[in-house]
């Protein structure tokens, strides 16, 4: 036994281990290697290091457990890095690929292509992160939105302000580590690698974007800010380039425009180029006090307390045959001005990476599918000429709609969530992050019906499901209608080419095949490869 013994800590050795501690065991290195040590029978002096490589939280129960699981090294440090670092090579001389929107799709596509040896030449019709953060900050100052430089266009698309959150429930298309790895390489926290609903934040994930963008640029691609497309350069039934800021730009395309582009889905019905509507998901952001979602998710008075993370919340449920979701919570965020252009008020969230204001806020969003528009009377019909377009007609005039409820500014109509259930006006607003400001108004009066009825019952359900969530303390700010792209750019499965042109790529949410940061930068891979494909075959 004394041999034995005595073999375990001086032997260098690397294990693997599922653990169930407590937060502060968990939040604590010095805490974390003790409770190891103890728990398999190691020396402390021997633990040499302590890796997280999944993390998670259990708050069913009254006591709150994290779930770990974790590589130790005994008697040995690490010798391989945390993660494998992708190796981009000079392309500066290779065949040139044209990357319409500089997105988390166009972003991935973009480093793809250099991966696999080809030249890409971002075009991008906003801004430069850090340019477009003054645009921003006048939104709520002026009450004016600049149509090509907010919160959905410009460097980084709609995710780079509005939270960077890396969770996605697909996992079937593309390596999803892998983006999470790329993210690592150009400066994000490796605590998204480990946990189980990864985040940067918004206020660090500009400069990450920057770091990628400085990658495409050292290996001899091109970034071409306020550069915006104004149309495909057609000979035949193929796509050779594009034409942007008075400039022909000649390869295949991968358009990668995002959800809000709605000038490029009219230029594209104008062409003929197939497209066909697609269902979205429209509603409101419901803003609570941080410390009421904590003390309820948490089940305890004191909420988060010192050691856990603001908390999240995940509630779905059905009404009338239609789905009622949350949708992009934001534990300890704000709620943002997403327009991009006048007349509209869209609202969405965010959250700085330590998630530590007094609010949290989360869509809530009702089901529409096409087939609704005409069956359910939602405020707009097909015209005969485009009714692939009915759906961006649908969100644009519910949009005006709010623009006029808010005065038309940016203030934003709300109304607390206990009165919109029970068909209250509300006379007195809470405090909200919302900084252009918000005005009263009866949002159970003016939104369509179909929506209104539908919250009411998802809003009944999930305040029975979590005792006090249905309160007078939150507040539901209209309008939420960019939850994803009302167009599908209509593409082949297999080439992932346009079903009627070749060397056009459409790519992640903007064409309507990705919901989210990670999944649209798993769509930009795929769409980067099977273009590589398309050239090589033609030359």
């Amino acid at each position: 036994m004394f041999f034995h013994i005595l073999f375990v800590i001086l032997h260098p050795m690397t294990n693997e281990y599922q653990l169930r501690v407590l937060p502060q065991v968990a939040a604590n290195t010095e805490q974390l290697r003790k409770y190891i040590a103890e728990e398999q029978g190691l020396a402390l002096g021997a633990l040499k290091a302590v890796r997280i490589l999944k993390r998670s939280i259990d708050a069913r129960q009254r006591t709150i457990f994290v779930n770990l699981k974790v590589r130790v090294y005994v008697n040995e440090l690490p010798t391989e890095d945390e993660f494998e670092h992708v190796d981009y090579q000079n392309v500066s001389n290779r065949p040139q690929v044209i990357v319409v929107g500089a997105g988390p799709g166009g972003l991935f596509a973009a480093l793809r292509l250099i991966e696999l040896g080809f030249r890409p030449v971002v075009l991008e019709r906003g801004k430069d992160v850090h340019e477009r953060k003054k645009d921003l900050a006048n939104i709520s100052r002026t009450q004016q939105v600049d149509g090509e430089s907010n919160y959905c266009f410009g460097e980084g698309g709609a995710g780079a302000y509005s939270d960077g959150k890396l969770y996605t429930r697909s996992k079937k298309r593309g390596n999803i580590e892998k983006i999470l790895r790329v993210f690592c390489q150009h400066g994000a926290s490796t605590n998204i690698l480990a946990d189980a609903h990864p985040h940067i934040g918004t206020d660090r994930l500009p400069q990450v974007i920057e770091a990628m963008r400085n990658t495409i640029i050292k290996c001899g691609g091109e970034v071409h800010f306020q550069t915006k497309v104004e149309r495909l350069l057609i000979v035949g039934q193929r796509v050779v380039g594009c034409f942007a800021a008075d400039k022909e730009y000649v390869g295949p395309v991968i358009l990668a425009t995002g959800h809000s582009a709605r000038d490029v889905y009219r230029y594209l019905n104008e062409e003929k180029i197939h497209l066909e509507a697609k269902g979205i998901a429209v509603g409101v952001r419901l803003e609570h006090p941080s410390l009421l979602i904590d003390q309820i998710q948490y089940h305890r008075k004191e909420g988060r307390g010192q050691w856990l993370p603001a908390a999240e919340y995940a509630f779905v449920t059905q009404a009338d045959g239609r789905g009622v979701y949350s949708f992009c919570m934001c534990p300890g965020g704000f709620v943002i001005p997403a327009a991009t252009g006048p007349e509209q008020i869209v609202v969405n969230g965010m959250s700085p990476a330590s998630r530590g204001t007094q609010w949290s806020n989360s869509g809530m969003v009702v089901e529409v599918r096409p087939e609704d528009i005409e069956s359910e009377k939602l405020r707009v019909k097909s015209e005969e000429s485009a009714p692939a377009l009915a759906m961006m007609r649908f969100q644009e005039e519910l949009e005006r709609m709010c623009w006029q409820q808010g005065n038309m500014k940016q203030t934003a109509p709300a109304q607390r969530m206990a009165d919109f259930v029970n068909g209250k006006l509300s006379y007195d607003l809470p405090r909200s992050s919302y900084a252009p400001g918000l005005v009263s108004s009866p949002l159970h009066f003016w939104m369509p019906k179909p929506i209104v009825s539908r919250l009411q019952q998802g809003f009944r359900q999930f305040g029975k499901q979590a005792h006090g969530f249905l309160t007078n303390e939150a507040v539901m700010i209209a309008v939420e209608t960019r939850t994803s792209s009302p167009v599908r750019i209509v593409r082949d499965n297999e080439t992932l080419m346009h079903v009627q042109i070749e060397g056009l790529f459409p790519c992640g949410e903007g064409a309507g095949y990705a919901g989210g940061i990670v999944s649209a930068g798993v769509d930009g891979e795929r769409c980067a490869e099977m273009c590589a494909l398309y050239i090589e075959k033609n030359g």
